[in-house]
């Protein structure tokens, strides 16, 4: 048993204990709910607009109550299974590029999810409050949680925040995909089918969905506040890696210098940051994450438009009235073609 999963076990045995548990427990059962994706015997909670997967809506509650954001913070946020992985390995390596080597960087012998853990996903989920003591500044941090419901001392600090999104069509089939991946869970039911899954996507009841809001909030918090927030599309960073990149590290307060950028130290990254390699490492490979989870499930490679070898005709047709009527005259658009974008990798 690792570190990780016993601190776990601790926490899920303290909170049984804690008194005030039983206030949250009430509280989560008056919400409206659904079954769960990953786990039909399970549910999801309607939440501040969003459904959260009932696992983590205790966790959530503790971070928007407890969480103190600090100016120099750093938050990476993302729709699941929208190129979360490749997003903290980039900024990890890029904001710690002057304090390692490549070659010695931290990522080559821990996840990028270890690295830049999540607050609802692991830090909160191991305790209501955690200890921040050991992350030092700028603290990276992660989250699947939407913009709205984001703890306030985040929106009302100066600290960052990095939004990526991916084309909603290949996003559901990654998202799909994942919650099919059998886990090393006892408790686990069965997943849910692909009929079923884009019914519920497109009706928004899905992980930390409707996906449309989760997008929405940041990318119109991006509008409001460009020093606040920095909005990436997925494929538009495979298509010009190079840009995008030089853009988040001035975004981040650390722009690449032109020697650095003579030096190719831009090419290296993201090189190195990318899926060939970081699958590669030992890390990626084999064990565990977020308890049951194999470390290996979080490096499927895909395609942009792979969404066309599992949705029919008429899924795509739904997909894209519900895409030009819930993101109609937001000014937010997406590449969903093989013509439109160039490979990519979840």
């Amino acid at each position: 048993m690792d570190n990780t999963e016993s601190l776990q076990i601790q926490a899920s045995r303290k909170e049984k204990q804690d008194p005030e548990n039983q206030d949250t427990e009430k509280f989560i059962e008056s919400l409206p709910k659904v079954k769960a994706w990953q786990n039909m015997n399970r549910n999801m909670y309607f939440y501040q607009g969003f459904w959260i997967p009932q696992w983590y809506l205790g966790p959530v509650l503790s971070f928007r109550e407890h969480f103190q954001a600090c100016d120099t913070d750093i938050i990476l946020g993302t729709y699941p299974k929208s190129g979360t992985t490749w997003l903290k390995a980039l900024v990890y390596a890029v904001i710690n590029r002057k304090s390692f080597n490549l070659d010695k960087n931290p990522l080559n012998s821990a996840s990028p999810h270890t690295l830049v853990p999540f607050f609802e996903l692991n830090l909160y989920l191991q305790s209501k409050t955690p200890d921040f003591s050991s992350f030092s500044p700028p603290r990276c941090l992660a989250t699947h949680v939407p913009y709205q419901a984001l703890a306030e001392s985040i929106r009302t600090t100066s600290c960052r925040i990095v939004y990526l999104c991916r084309n909603p069509f290949d996003t559901f089939v990654s998202l799909w995909k994942f919650n099919t991946i059998p886990t090393s869970n006892p408790k686990d039911g069965e997943p849910i089918g692909l009929e079923e899954a884009f019914d519920m996507f497109c009706h928004g009841s899905s992980p930390f969905g409707p996906f449309w809001d989760h997008f929405l909030g940041f990318w119109k918090e991006s509008l409001r506040n460009p020093n606040k927030v920095l909005f990436l599309k997925y494929e538009d960073m495979k298509r010009d890696i190079k840009g995008d990149m030089k853009r988040l590290a001035e975004f981040l307060g650390c722009p690449f210098s032109e020697e650095e950028e003579k030096e190719g130290i831009i090419e290296e990254i993201s090189r190195f940051c990318s899926f060939d390699n970081l699958r590669d490492l030992q890390p990626n490979k084999s064990g565990k994450l977020m308890k049951y989870y194999p470390a290996n499930s979080f490096f499927r490679k895909g395609e942009v438009g792979d969404w066309v070898n599992y949705l029919t005709p008429s899924m795509e047709d739904r997909l894209n009235k519900v895409m030009e009527e819930k993101l109609e005259d937001s000014g937010l658009t997406f590449k969903a073609s093989l013509q439109e974008a160039e490979p990519a990798s979840c």
